[in-house]
């Protein structure tokens, strides 16, 4: 059994001012599965269920999550989330810091809703366990660095992470590839996000990938 899991789902691709692509989703939609694979999807803002729900409507095999993954220093069973009405209809900006939203939409009225909050490292042990865990997508609008630097990599089997990276600093996009470095991952390429804005990594490291990992990294902008 393998795990496909994505964090900051979005609606899938059911986003028209995306074309209706979807990096993650384009990708299990195309991939051929052994019958107990799980795929899990999380989103946090409840807006986007509906849209979820018909995106994923054929697969039995997958389970849409309304949580907003945290990290551990975050105390308390809910969380408020912040939005704008004019980032509809499908609210790809919603996110848990206000002056993430705030930096895309300066000029617009911000709302909140309070939604459950689960740490990263909790959902990962309670839906997959032990199990592998062939693709790890995180897209979580502005507190990405903060989750892939908790993730414990040594406790989950991980085989791949795609990781949104637009929003992080030079310094930051350093520490996250070091730490993905002493855990064994290598960058191998663009990950799954459809404007490019995402890195992914594969648990596989040999002296030629580790130099071309630290190559890679000096050369982050």
């Amino acid at each position: 059994m393998s795990y496909y899991i994505q964090i900051g789902a979005g609606a899938g691709d059911q986003d028209e001012r995306i074309n209706y692509k979807d990096g993650f989703t384009n990708f299990i939609k195309k991939k051929t599965y052994n019958k107990d694979d799980k795929i899990l999807v999380v989103e946090a803002n409840p807006l986007n269920l509906d849209k979820l729900k018909i995106c994923w409507k054929d697969y039995l095999n997958l389970k849409i999550y309304n949580l907003a993954i945290v990290d551990s220093n975050f105390t308390g069973e809910n969380i408020k989330l912040f939005y704008t009405e004019d980032d509809k209809p499908c609210y790809q900006v919603t996110s848990v810091n206000v002056e993430h939203v705030k930096k895309h939409y300066p000029n617009s009225i911000i709302l909140e809703k309070k939604v459950r909050a689960k740490k990263i490292n909790d959902f990962l042990a309670e839906e997959a366990g032990l199990q592998k865990i062939e693709y790890l997508a995180i897209d979580a609008e502005g507190i990405d660095f903060d989750l892939i630097m908790d993730l414990n990599l040594k406790k989950f089997d991980i085989e791949n992470i795609s990781i949104e990276i637009i929003h992080l600093n030079k310094e930051q996009k350093k520490v996250l590839v070091n730490k993905l470095l002493e855990n064994g991952y290598s960058y191998s390429g663009k990950g799954f996000d459809v404007l490019g804005y995402d890195l992914m990594f594969r648990k596989k490291m040999n002296l030629y990938l580790k130099l071309k990992t630290k190559y890679f990294t000096r050369r982050l902008k």
